[in-house]
């Protein structure tokens, strides 16, 4: 800012030497604009020092900023922050004090190849001599069994067709080795054991032949594994389709689905579970058109799912949501902070004390009618919280209120219906088999092998449930079809 300058054109002084009063108070303010002009500049310069060195720092931030972005991805802007982890429950690993035992089971008498027998010839408490055989009185021995498996080698069937020379003509004429003993190289039991370690233990192709090999020491080709399990597919064939009828029929039933791959294409593997079938099916929708190829076009009994969009076409009365769902629902509300963080904890509140209830009527510390009773209390203030959720600002609150009222009598069916669960834990458990198929072999590669995937986990996860021996089965299973017999069913009793 340029100094003032004070130049006059005139003589400000009167005749007799004076200052005239206008002219002193014009000095008097030019003298107060000086001293307020070099206070602003002494602001100015102090100021502008100031800018200088946030400048600066901001600088610095922003090349510390520009470092860290390059290290870490970011974040899309539509994606919720990370809830913050749980804490830690301080129990060790393994058995919790207090679990149910699982003790050894030792093998029956008649399984038992070798015994060895230890007995006392001395009294260890007053040294008397004791009796070799047992006296009456005496308690059953201890027993303590080693099991072992004898050294396992595949035997072989050989069919020989012989030639022999005509002694007319010398032409050699070969006898013929019929077409249903060429049309199989491995013989029923040893390919219901590659089925079985296939289906239930995720064995790969590579890793069935190597098995065969070095367990059985029977060397097989790549491809007779391929054939195994087209024959082993179409063996399973008519229990599955009966299975599936049976799950279509039950009264109760659980349904979900996950990812599934068919010649890296995007598929869904489905199932729906019962408490002694579980039958599976790769389509390549999830909606209404797979759901109903699932469980027909018109759908029987009660469903418990979780709430993807497509079950809320089921009427809620035969409809029953997954509590378990809802749960990591109200955290997630909770995560979000502010209105949601009330609301969330608010119905996670609820939420214990409707499985408090449930654990309580399942011990049989109370009656159904008394559940009944309980349960309308918990019902209400529920409804009440989601109502207020649903008038909340905040759109995702809001939106998620909505649409749980909107369906709000299928989370209470397990109240009013015998046999039905509050959560689809069960539909979870035989679907894990499945997941981790999928991450061991990466899905299918053709529609063949998605019928082969289906009926074999199908027939693995039912027998489990019914403790049968999915072993037994898939041998006899193939037993009888090379047979052209009826092959076993998967119906309990069957």
């Amino acid at each position: 800012m340029a100094p003032l300058q004070t130049t006059s054109a005139i003589d400000d002084d009167l005749p007799d030497g004076s200052r005239c009063r206008g002219c002193q108070l014009r000095d008097q303010r030019i003298a107060e604009l000086r001293l307020a002009h070099a206070k602003l500049q002494a602001q100015f310069d102090q100021q502008a020092a100031q800018i200088q060195e946030l400048q600066a720092q901001a600088a610095g931030v922003q090349n510390r900023l520009d470092d860290l972005s390059k290290k870490q991805p970011p974040r899309p802007r539509n994606q919720e922050p990370k809830p913050p982890p749980k804490p830690r429950s301080g129990r060790k690993p393994g058995g919790q004090p207090g679990h149910p035992p699982h003790p050894k089971v030792l093998l029956a008498a008649e399984r038992v190849s070798e015994t060895h027998t230890y007995v006392p010839d001395t009294c260890q408490h007053c040294d008397a001599a004791l009796p070799a055989e047992a006296q009456p009185g005496d308690p059953e021995p201890k027993r303590h069994q080693i099991v072992d498996i004898p050294e396992i080698v595949a035997f072989a069937i050989e069919h020989q067709a012989h030639g022999r020379t005509c002694a007319g003509c010398r032409k050699v004429t070969w006898a013929k080795i019929p077409d249903d003993i060429r049309a199989h190289s491995v013989g029923p039991n040893l390919a219901g054991t590659l089925a079985y370690l296939v289906g239930a233990h995720k064995l790969s192709k590579r890793g069935a032949v190597e098995v065969a090999d070095e367990l059985f020491a029977a060397p097989i080709a790549l491809g007779t594994v391929s054939n195994l399990e087209r024959e082993m597919s179409a063996a399973l064939k008519p229990a599955y389709q009966d299975a599936k009828k049976a799950v279509q029929e039950a009264d109760r039933k659980h349904v979900d689905e996950t990812g599934w791959k068919k010649n890296a294409a995007k598929r869904w593997l489905w199932v729906a579970a019962t408490n002694l079938l579980a039958v599976f099916m790769i389509h390549p929708l999830r909606n209404a058109v797979a759901l109903a190829k699932l469980l027909g076009t018109t759908i029987h009994g009660v469903v418990c799912s979780d709430r993807w969009r497509i079950y809320e076409r089921l009427r809620t009365r035969y409809w029953q949501v997954c509590w378990a769902h809802l749960k990591r629902n109200f955290q997630k509300q909770v995560d979000r902070g502010g209105k949601a963080k009330d609301i969330g904890l608010r119905c996670l509140g609820v939420l214990e004390l409707v499985f408090e209830q449930w654990h309580q009527f399942r011990n049989g510390v109370c009656t159904r009618q008394q559940l009944r009773r309980r349960m309308r209390a918990w019902r209400g203030e529920l409804r009440a919280i989601l109502k207020e959720g649903s008038r909340n600002r905040n759109q995702k609150l809001a939106r998620f209120c909505r649409r749980l009222l909107k369906v709000y009598p299928a989370l209470w069916t397990f109240v009013r219906v015998e046999g039905v669960e509050p959560t689809n834990n069960h539909g979870e458990r035989v679907l894990r088999l499945a997941v981790l198929w999928r991450k061991c072999c990466f899905g299918c590669h053709s529609e063949k092998g998605c019928r082969f995937v289906e009926r074999l986990i199908t027939a693995v996860q039912s027998l489990r449930l019914q403790q049968r021996s999915a072993l037994d089965f898939l041998r006899t299973t193939i037993q009888a079809r090379r047979a052209g017999k009826k092959t076993p069913s998967l119906l309990p009793g069957g």
